[in-house]
């Protein structure tokens, strides 16, 4: 079976196992586990950030990030598509107390023009704007990205209206492939950065919060207020930056592959697809004939798994344990099926 679903279905490799059990570890609630500490100063450092505060998942690395820069009641920003808003279950009113007030960008992303006008907290009847939250690369929207000219308009429209930048980074790994933007030039961007290991640099588990150093003390108090707090959490720590060392540069592969594929689909009769916003690893596109359900039920049937994304929409994200063999299999099931 070759699963397309996504890139957090990959598994440690043997080389991952063996950092993992040769991980120098402690107890981090204690703040004394040797290589999450390391690692928490490796990765600030990276992004030009004063400290990182390692975590179970990026719902949480991202609440977290809410949390230490809002006050209940105020509001956040955020493009429709937005992972904050769709897929972490509410998450933003119920642990911060904030209003989420979705804007309609363009592929996920948000620009100067779209939140011209936004910005509120003038009257006491108005929740005050406090946070503007972009995703980098768009999930929803298909895995596009940033450029350096978007984001710094962002950024300076933010420091107009006084609001922080929360970058929900849990592809940056593959927006930086992409893009070439170097990894401080986030840190000029964003008062918080979420960064996740265990998508295409394929950890098991893990994410890490990046920011100021008061920011990420308050975020160490709520990630034990929330049940984050961890032990021996070095071994996973140890596995997450054997991705960083190793399998980042295989994220270019992966975008390749996912370019063969499209091309195949634009070629099919029956599918759909805007390969001018085919950036990354994620590949999107439409069936014309049938709905999205039933097409997956047909791939599945010829040993391609990926996932409904809307009544006709699919999604196939690809990583690096799916080779150039599989991508030829998938080609030859996607003309069988849809040509």
């Amino acid at each position: 079976m070759i699963d397309l679903r996504s890139d957090t279905v990959t598994r440690p490799t043997p080389e991952m196992l063996k950092a993992m059990t040769e991980a120098e570890v402690g107890d981090d609630v204690f703040e004394s586990d040797p290589t999450v500490n390391k690692f928490q100063q490796k990765i600030a450092a990276l992004f030009g950030m004063e400290a990182g505060l390692f975590v179970p998942s990026g719902t949480m690395s991202n609440q977290l990030g809410i949390k230490v820069l809002t006050e209940p009641g105020d509001e956040i920003l955020i493009d429709e598509k937005g992972h904050i808003f769709n897929y972490e279950t509410s998450a933003a009113p119920a642990l911060s107390g904030v209003q989420v007030t979705t804007l309609q960008g363009k592929q996920g992303k948000l620009d100067r023009a779209v939140l011209e006008n936004k910005v509120r907290g003038n009257f006491d009847w108005e929740p005050r704007t406090k946070v503007v939250c972009i995703e980098n690369t768009t999930n929803k929207g298909g895995g596009v990205c940033y450029s350096k000219e978007e984001l710094s308009e962002i950024k300076e429209f933010a420091d107009e209206h006084e609001l922080a930048v929360h970058l929900d980074g849990a592809r940056i790994w593959n927006a930086m492939t992409a893009t070439d933007i170097k990894p401080e030039y986030f840190g000029t961007i964003a008062d918080t950065i979420s960064v996740c290991f265990s998508k295409g640099l394929g950890a098991p588990v893990g994410s890490m919060l990046l920011s100021s150093k008061m920011n990420i003390a308050k975020a160490r108090r709520y990630r034990k207020m929330w049940g984050g707090g961890m032990r021996q959490v070095g071994l996973l720590a140890a596995a997450a930056e054997y991705g960083v060392d190793n399998h980042w540069p295989l994220l270019k592969d992966d975008h390749r592959r996912a370019r063969d594929v499209a091309e195949t689909i634009a070629g099919c009769s029956k599918l759909a697809i805007d390969m001018d916003n085919l950036q990354t690893n994620i590949l999107i596109f439409d069936v014309l004939e049938e709905d999205a359900v039933s097409a997956v039920e047909r791939l599945q049937e010829e040993g391609i798994v990926m996932i409904p994304f809307g009544p006709k929409t699919i999604r196939a994200t690809f990583y690096f344990e799916i080779g150039d063999e599989d991508v030829k299999q998938v080609k030859t099931v996607l003309k069988k099926l849809f040509n």
